[in-house]
């Protein structure tokens, strides 16, 4: 098949030096697909590379980079699409050991970059131009190659002086030289073991071609800058075709046309993931020979057949219901089946095939072995010979001692003979069978050569000591685990990941080296949150540790005052990252933060220049001041502010108002219209209050208290004056006490002026009304009024009944008033004396009796008028 190549420089994508300037002249071969040339390729053009504007140090030479920068990770990313699959999805245990191959090659590129490579046996930074050596047989680990050629001879001297001990030199010269020959030496990471003939002797490159590469700052360090070459894994027949590398060689990305487990389809793939599974019915022919496998497209061998059906056993005896796989199969019964003595059955359980012969037929001996009978029949028992057993018996020394009988001997042995403990301390006749064993403890130490045997009764085979090491390792973190052993320890299996602060660049070195080394550096936006106000404007910077660097951009939050502040932003700050280790520090040192700084402070007072008002707001008496003063002055002016009372104005010098009721017109900014001449509907509910509430809080009125009496008009007719002192709105009823007469003028009644005017005319009469007879003169008469008292004049028309005389007062009738009235009218036009007393006398006319007795009294006064006349003459004679 072709094959095409691209070139890219080792630096891009991590493989070249940490003092490597970046240069795009080196070529990085990656296979994409076609022809199977290798001069056929063309260079990476720079539009690939993503720009980066800020420039970062290198970790060991502090060297600054140029301006043209490049996303290592995008380059790594483009590179290693390459060994991606093509088309259908992988089998998982496939992707696994590929994903694992490209990330140990990226781990070691990062780390590369870094200067973040350490020895694990000396926990030392490997140089660029230090000597080295990689474990090519498992983990592709770094080690000075010092480091690893003591570690390797220590090794074998220990190996050797184990196969000493087990093989004396001096009894096995042989064995034990080829003992040590044969001695191995192992990974101080992986424990792969390696033969004494792979001994590291020399320094090469990572694909072996160069010995002692020179350093040179456009390559990786330790690689010669030649394409790989070496075989890749699976034994395809290709060879790597990246530049030399650290870690594995990647699986094998050479496009062929390859078949699926089934061999049904067939299509274009990579060469290292050419295993992959069509998903159709695999359909080969199963081990029964009769089915077909009804499996998806598989690897490996098909499984049992699982069809179902009724099969014999191999003697024929039972019929069972089994998968086609396991058709052959034996019953639990014995064949049963004559021999060809034809007087024994076969006793081997169920199989295929003849029995066999008798073997109890031919030449037949006693039990012990030593007498043999011809022409016996297998029926018959033979008989025994008389003589001694002496087989051996278990203990291998002593021999039966009973009689030639059938069965097995005895088992346990019990003649006494004379031992040795295995210590050899002790020596004493027991029975063959038991073993002794004194109670003596060995002192010898054992192979570690610091704790002791402590065995009872040991042979000088001390077993392997059984305590683990604990010893310290080199770390500095962690004690040994393997168990009690001579010489160094193994270097601490524990890996430290040290990542930068976002976790998407990494690499891993050995415990112990991660506090002397930096964190690889990320071309990674910061994942932190800006919490101040320009998280939106504000300016994106690279993944870091610690605190972000103080956002440098101007406040602009608006005050409560209006204006904006304009002093560099003092928001609050995210808290840095945390330490990138990951390892557990039980007494870590706790570095105290400014808690203030962290959130954020308040803005500082506002100094813009701003008009402030007097205390009374007058016009005229402003002042230029900061806005965040709030000192507060006087203007020296009266104050203005209308009083309580709601009719005059406070005449005090400016001071602060509690409590605005309104200004005279022109005196402030704060004029109410019309406050000097307020509407009386209004002044209850504006003016009347000398307390109030501000936010919650009760205040007091702060101007003057008017004290002047009220000179309001009532607005009725009242004609007394208010008697409180200046109030605002309108006044109270008035309290003054007013007598009035009843209409008839019989009674006085008493009442407050504010209530009885308060009242309804109507209820205002009724009031005046005593509930009595009238008890005034008619208009036309001399009676009372006969109805209940009332206003007005009484009625002109007299119903009441009066006595009527004739002149001479004998005779007498009762008329009405009224009609009494009318005769009195008529006799006024007659020219007669009009009579108002007692009854009207000459309204009658007299009769004759009455003339009669008119004449008899005139008569009579005339009488007497004579004798009196007489009685005078006569007492004047005397």
């Amino acid at each position: 098949m072709a094959q095409e190549t691209r070139s890219i420089s080792s630096t891009a994508i991590g493989v070249g030096s940490s003092h490597a300037a970046g240069s795009l002249e080196n070529n990085f071969r990656v296979p994409t697909s076609g022809s199977n040339s290798d001069n056929q390729s063309h260079f990476l053009s720079g539009k690939t590379a993503v720009e980066f504007s800020s420039s970062e140090e290198d970790s060991d030479g502090g060297d600054v980079r140029g301006n043209r920068k490049i996303d290592i990770l995008q380059l790594q990313a483009h590179i290693f699409s390459n060994y991606e699959p093509v088309s259908s999805p992988l089998v998982a245990d496939e992707g696994l050991v590929f994903a694992s191959g490209l990330s140990k090659i990226q781990d070691l590129l990062v780390a590369a970059k870094s200067g973040a490579t350490t020895c694990m046996i000396c926990l030392e930074k490997v140089r660029i131009t230090d000597p080295i050596w990689d474990c090519r047989a498992g983990c592709y680990v770094i080690f000075h190659l010092i480091c690893i050629q003591s570690w390797a001879q220590q090794s074998l001297m220990l190996a050797a002086e184990k196969s000493l001990a087990r093989l004396s030199s001096a009894q096995f010269p042989l064995a034990a030289r080829q003992a040590a020959e044969a001695a191995c030496w192992h990974c101080p990471k992986c424990r792969t073991e390696y033969p004494k003939s792979q001994m590291p002797q020399e320094y090469r490159c990572f694909c072996g071609k160069e010995m002692d590469p020179a350093p040179d700052p456009w390559l990786s360090p330790h690689t010669c800058g030649e394409r790989c070459g070496r075989s890749l894994q699976g034994d395809c027949g290709h060879t790597c075709t990246l530049l030399c590398h650290p870690g594995p060689c990647p699986p094998c990305p050479q496009l062929l046309q390859l078949k699926c487990f089934c061999g049904a389809k067939s299509e274009m793939r990579r060469c290292g993931r050419g295993n992959f599974s069509c998903d159709k019915l695999c359909n080969k022919q199963l081990g029964c020979g009769k089915h077909s496998c009804e499996a998806s497209c598989h690897a490996g061998p098909c499984q049992p057949c699982k069809k179902m059906a009724l099969h014999r056993c191999k003697c024929g005896s039972s019929v069972e219901l089994r998968a086609c796989a396991v058709a052959d199969f034996q019953c639990e019964l014995m064949c049963a089946k004559m021999l060809s003595c034809n007087k024994h059955q076969c006793k081997t359980q169920c199989h295929s095939g003849p029995c066999g012969d008798c073997q109890l037929q031919g030449r037949r001996g006693c039990p012990c072995g030593k007498v043999k009978y011809d022409g016996i029949d297998c029926d018959a028992m033979v008989p025994t010979c008389g003589s001694t057993c002496e087989k051996q018996l278990h203990c291998m020394i002593h021999r039966c001692p009973e009689r030639c009988h059938y069965g097995p001997c005895i088992d346990t042995c019990r003649i006494l003979i004379n031992k040795f403990c295995r210590c050899g301390s002790l020596k004493k006749e027991v029975p063959c069978y038991q073993d002794l064993q004194c109670e003596r403890k060995c002192q010898n130490l054992r192979n570690c050569t610091r704790h002791q045997c402590k065995r009872r009764c040991c042979d000088g085979n001390c077993p392997p000591c059984l305590e683990v090491c604990g010893r310290k390792l080199r770390c500095g973190n962690h004690k040994c685990p393997a168990p009690c052993h001579r010489g160094l320890c193994a270097p601490c299996p524990v890996t430290v990941r040290v990542a930068c602060a976002c976790g998407s660049t990494f690499y891993n070195v050995p415990c112990g080296t991660d506090k002397n080394i930096k964190p690889p550096h990320c071309t990674k936006r910061c994942l932190i949150p800006v919490l101040c106000v320009h998280a939106a404007i504000a300016k994106p910077h690279r993944c870091h540790y610690g605190a972000c660097a103080p956002c440098q951009l101007t406040c602009n939050v608006e005050l409560p005052c209006g204006h904006k502040c304009k002093s560099k932003c003092h928001g609050p700050r995210p808290p840095p990252n945390p330490l990138y280790k990951e390892k557990i520090i039980k007494k870590k040192k706790r570095v105290e933060e400014d808690c203030s700084e962290m959130k954020g402070s308040p803005c500082q007072p506002c100094l813009e220049m701003v008009v402030r008002d007097c205390l009374g707001k007058h016009i005229g008496g402003e002042r230029m001041m900061p806005c965040s003063e709030v000192s507060t002055f006087s203007c020296a002016k009266p104050c203005g502010n209308l009083l309580a009372c709601g009719n005059h104005y406070c005449g005090a010098p400016c001071h602060e108002i509690t409590l605005h009721r309104g200004m005279a017109k022109g005196e402030t900014k704060t004029n109410l219209e019309d406050a000097d001449d307020p509407k009386e509907e209004d002044t209850q509910s504006h003016y009347a209050f000398t307390v109030g509430k501000f936010n919650g809080e009760t205040m007091e009125d702060t101007c003057d208290t008017c004290s002047l009496k009220c000179q309001k008009k009532r607005n009725y007719c009242c004609p007394h004056p208010c008697s409180q002192i200046c109030h605002p709105g309108s006044c109270p009823p008035c309290k003054s006490i007013v007598k009035r007469a009843c209409h008839c003028g019989a009674l006085v009644n008493v009442f407050d002026c504010g209530s009885f005017l308060s009242l309804t005319e109507d209820e205002q009469l009724k009031l005046l009304s005593c509930g009595g007879p009238c008890h005034r003169k008619m208009p036309s008469c001399s009676h009372l009024c006969p109805e209940i008292c009332h206003q007005g004049p009484c009625p002109l028309v007299c119903h009441k009944k009066v006595t009527v005389r004739c002149p001479c007062q004998r005779r007498k009738r009762e008329w009405l008033c009224s009609e009494v009235q009318a005769a009195q009218i008529t006799k006024i036009d007659s020219k007669m004396e009009k009579s108002r007393g007692i009854t009207s006398a000459g309204l009658l006319a007299c009769d004759k009796e009455c003339e009669n007795l008119a004449r008899d009294q005139e008569a009579k006064q005339k009488s007497d008028q004579i004798r009196q006349r007489q009685s005078e003459e006569s007492q004047t004679a005397y």
